[in-house]
């Protein structure tokens, strides 16, 4: 009997995880090794299990799925990343092929169009479901430039702390999260907003929601 394919749940919604979960778990030909709640935890549960996938959301807290699927891919390029996300711009969707993802598919797709995904990404293909392919394609057309430079010149610890402080964490509460000094912080943060023309909180917050690091209720108030 051929081995079953596995499978780990990255989401920060506890009942989207359990519908998946329950949906994936009547596949006989996959199986769901574990879950995780945030890309810290993600990444921690990819190098415990190897799983032969990971479903991946982008915005979940702690850290985001794009930062978490670069950490992951760099430890073990042989892992493949299906983003199963809400967001279907294509900036966003870019950026996660850059990120070196093997699949995109949006939430509200149907389930045979998620078990294709699985599939084709298990077997060494790529999948974009039919709505961000024609996103991506419309927007080539028309000639759009490159998505997101700004933000891919930041640093991994750049990016760390601009999601951290976009969940309204206090210097010294992301130095302990991150395990580095309050000066070191401030340093990352003092270049991250120079290289993406921010001048205070409120700036950052409003940026992370636009490139969809997090979500407009998970953000502090300014």
């Amino acid at each position: 009997m051929k081995e079953k394919t596995t499978i780990l749940l990255c989401d920060d919604h506890t009942l989207f995880r359990e519908g998946i979960k329950g949906i994936l778990s009547e596949q006989r030909w996959l199986e769901v090794v574990d879950e995780a709640e945030n890309g810290r935890e993600a990444v921690i549960k990819a190098l415990q299990w190897q799983p032969d996938i990971i479903l991946m959301d982008i915005s979940m807290p702690d850290l985001g799925g794009l930062e978490a699927a670069g950490r992951i891919l760099r430890s073990n390029p042989k892992i493949k990343i299906l983003f199963l996300t809400m967001y279907e711009e294509e900036e966003v969707i870019t950026r996660c092929l850059r990120a070196g993802a093997a699949g995109y598919v949006l939430k509200d797709a149907p389930l045979p169009d998620l078990l294709r995904a699985i599939e084709i990404v298990r077997d060494g293909g790529q999948y974009l479901s039919s709505r961000a392919l024609k996103k991506v394609v419309s927007e080539h057309v028309k000639g759009s430039k490159p998505a997101a430079t700004s933000y891919e010149r930041l640093s991994d610890r750049e990016r760390e702390v601009l999601k951290l402080l976009a969940d309204g964490l206090a210097l010294k509460d992301i130095a302990a999260r991150l395990v580095l000094s309050v000066k070191t912080v401030d340093a990352h943060k003092t270049n991250m907003m120079r290289k993406l023309d921010l001048h205070d909180r409120s700036e950052v917050i409003k940026y992370a929601i636009q490139q969809k690091l997090i979500r407009l209720n998970d953000s502090a108030p300014a």
